[in-house]
């Protein structure tokens, strides 16, 4: 009995040392953890999607505890190109005051019951749409502060 728990205590110790090298930052994330890209479909599916019901809204996309919604949008008649992404919440304002959609527009109300267009959400830093090929469309979530993709995939935005 007292072997038992000598080895509960031991994978106790090394569960926890584990956790503690890891949030103090030694150890780097993986594509396969944290994924940097998330794959949102075709462009021109999507496009005309965001057409009939208005941007599209992804919560926690940029963190893992998944505390800020992102806002894709899309304007114009090319779905390779005019593709945008905002925060959740007012430009003017924190992450603090989250909006809602007004259902099937770019329309959002925020925590003050201000109605908002779309365009007037905060811009990410970090954050930008990326279009692979004309074909479909993806998240980054490591651009560069310019805001272009840190990867090199081939991007038209």
């Amino acid at each position: 009995m007292v072997g038992g728990a000598v080895v509960l205590v031991l994978i106790f110790a090394a569960t926890w040392g584990i956790a503690a090298w890891i949030a103090r930052g030694g150890a780097e994330s993986t594509p396969r953890l944290a994924p940097t890209t998330f794959r949102v479909g075709d462009v021109v599916s999507v496009a005309d999607r965001v057409a009939a019901t208005g941007p599209l809204l992804f919560p926690g996309l940029n963190t893992t505890s998944g505390e800020r919604t992102v806002v894709l949008d899309h304007t114009g008649d090319d779905a390779g190109r005019g593709w945008r992404v905002y925060w959740a919440y007012p430009a003017d304002s924190d992450a603090s005051c989250a909006v809602e959609q007004v259902r099937e527009t770019s329309r959002f109300v925020d925590c003050d019951d201000r109605q908002i267009d779309v365009s007037e959400l905060a811009p990410p830093v970090g954050v930008c749409p990326l279009v692979e090929e004309r074909e479909s469309i993806s998240i980054n979530l490591q651009c560069d502060v310019a805001g272009g993709p840190v990867a090199s995939a081939p991007s038209t935005t």
